[in-house]
């Protein structure tokens, strides 16, 4: 019973034994199946962090190497830039030493125009040392018939007066008295013919030298030279803009002065400042950048640089616009575009107080019209006269004179001979070789001189007026004497008692003389002297 009880006992055990082996040699297989799969999978994952790794090296790798070409590449374009900034520059120092070759060869050139025109001047002179030396032997030779003819007349006196004394039997004062109140009623009379023929004989010549004294009798009068203007004020809304424009260390007014080439004067003045330069064209952008640099409160170098340019834009629109208006204005309808732009800048320009391209428009009108009267190229005198003073838009930039200048501008842009050389004469620096030469001479004098065209001290002029009349009236005779047509002429009243007509000839001559020996003036004086005699009755 025992046995048959622990048969399966044992049995039960043995085979617990063996299944509990058997389970723990598969779950053993089991976790080596695990355990490898594991490792088989640790193995791949780690063979992919290493190809990703490498693959990261790689891309580090090209990135570096990019990197290195692109900085390699930036150098090579900088030293391109380099090498081509300095090609330009290189450039631009040729052309400018291009620029003083031509200039100082340009100079050398109005040095033999010079020395040709000093070498004309001599030539010029030794014929007028010549006729100079004529004239004085004529003078001696007239001077020697003059003493014999005194000595003659002092021995016809004296058998005058040896006459009287036996014919009148008058004492030899009577005699003296007598003989020089008829010789000095005689000389005057002779005198006052002497004027009259004159006039007369220069009246009788005036059909034959029409143009010329025309011309001459156009010329009559010049101006005092005065201080040229060349500076222009700007207001400003307040003393606090001042230190703005300075800027921080002043580097506001350098920037603006580097850029427009006019000094900034800033003084205890208030609310003002100053622009001084002397080419009015700068001076005028200036004026109108620094004013709307005002308006717009910015200021900085930079702005100041935007408004500068925007000024010399306009100012260069203003000027070849005031240039085209001129032509309009005088009926041209052909110029050179340049010779425009060059005209406009007189717009800017002033001489003696006197703005020049109104000057040169008036001097056109006036030579066209005398032109055409004279029957002349009415349209060459136009063109002449408004082109006389050319040269000074740009004689503060280039060496030389103004007349110098304006003939190289003329010559250059193919301007008609006749115009080139009424330029060149206007000044009598040559030979006038047309009467529209003379015509722009006779005009620019007349529009220059002209009351109020240009500057002159009040008081300088009243004293000239004042030592006009005191002239006149120092004469015995004179009862009134008036200045009027702005100094050029001098009315004189006189006294008919004391005064003949024969004497008002003679006295007005003397004042002439007079004014001539003791004034300096511009131009011409007209002397008139009237007389007028009235009788007056009264009924009762």
């Amino acid at each position: 019973m025992i046995n048959t009880i622990l048969v399966p006992v044992a049995v039960a055990i043995v085979s617990v034994l063996v299944g509990g082996c058997a389970g723990y040699s598969l779950r053993k297989n089991k976790w080596e199946t695990q355990a490898q799969n594991a490792a088989h999978d640790a193995k791949h994952i780690l063979a992919d962090a290493e190809s990703k790794a490498k693959a990261v090296e790689a891309d580090l790798a090209s990135q570096q190497e990019a990197m290195k070409k692109a900085a390699a590449d930036a150098k090579k374009e900088k030293i391109l830039e380099a090498q081509e900034e300095i090609h330009h520059y290189r450039e631009r120092v040729d052309n400018e030493l291009n620029e003083r070759r031509q200039e100082v060869s340009r100079q050398e050139n109005r040095l033999l125009q010079r020395e040709d025109a000093i070498d004309h001047k001599d030539s010029l002179l030794d014929q007028k040392d010549s006729q100079l030396t004529q004239k004085e032997n004529q003078i001696k030779k007239l001077q020697a018939q003059v003493l014999e003819k005194e000595k003659r007349a002092d021995q016809l006196v004296t058998e005058r007066e040896q006459k009287l004394y036996e014919v009148a039997e008058l004492s030899q004062e009577d005699a003296k008295k007598i003989v020089l109140d008829k010789l000095s009623d005689q000389l005057v009379k002779e005198r006052a013919e002497m004027i009259e023929e004159s006039n007369q004989l220069a009246k009788a010549k005036a059909d034959h030298f029409a143009r010329k004294v025309i011309v001459d009798a156009i010329q009559s009068s010049a101006a005092d030279t005065v201080s040229e203007k060349t500076v222009s004020v700007v207001n400003l809304p307040n003393d606090d803009m001042k230190g703005r424009i300075i800027g921080r260390e002043g580097r506001n007014i350098r920037s603006f002065e580097a850029l427009t080439g006019v000094d900034v004067i800033i003084d205890d003045t208030p609310d003002v400042v100053v622009l001084s330069g002397f080419d009015p064209i700068r001076r005028e952008i200036a004026k109108r950048a620094l004013e709307r640099l005002i308006k717009d409160g910015r200021i900085h170098p930079a702005r100041i640089e935007e408004m500068v340019d925007r000024a010399r834009k306009e100012v260069n629109d203003d000027i070849y616009e005031a240039g085209e208006s001129a032509l309009m204005e005088l009926g041209i309808h052909k110029m050179h575009p340049e010779l425009v732009k060059i005209l406009g800048r007189l717009k800017y320009r002033t001489s003696y107080g006197q703005n020049v391209l109104s000057h040169s428009i008036e001097v056109g009108k006036l030579t066209g019209v005398m032109a055409a009267e004279l029957g002349l190229d009415e349209k060459i005198a136009v063109r002449a006269g408004l082109l006389h003073d050319i040269g000074k838009s740009i004689d503060h930039e280039i060496e030389g004179s103004h007349v110098e200048i304006g003939v190289e501008l003329a010559r250059k842009y193919h301007e008609p001979d006749l115009v080139v050389n009424a330029i060149a004469a206007h000044h009598d620096d040559v030979p006038k070789l047309s009467f529209i030469a003379e015509l722009v001479v006779a005009v620019d004098t007349i529009s220059s001189a002209r009351p109020g065209a240009r500057s002159e001290s009040l008081e300088n002029y009243i004293r000239r007026l004042e030592q006009l009349e005191t002239i006149a009236k120092g004469h015995i005779g004179v009862k009134q004497a008036y200045a009027i047509q702005a100094g050029r002429e001098i009315r004189v009243m006189v006294e008919p008692d004391k005064i003949s007509d024969a004497r008002t000839t003679i006295l007005a001559h003397d004042i002439k003389n007079q004014i001539e020996q003791d004034m300096e003036y511009p131009g011409n004086i007209k002397v008139t002297v009237i007389r007028e005699k009235r009788a007056v009755a009264i009924a009762k």
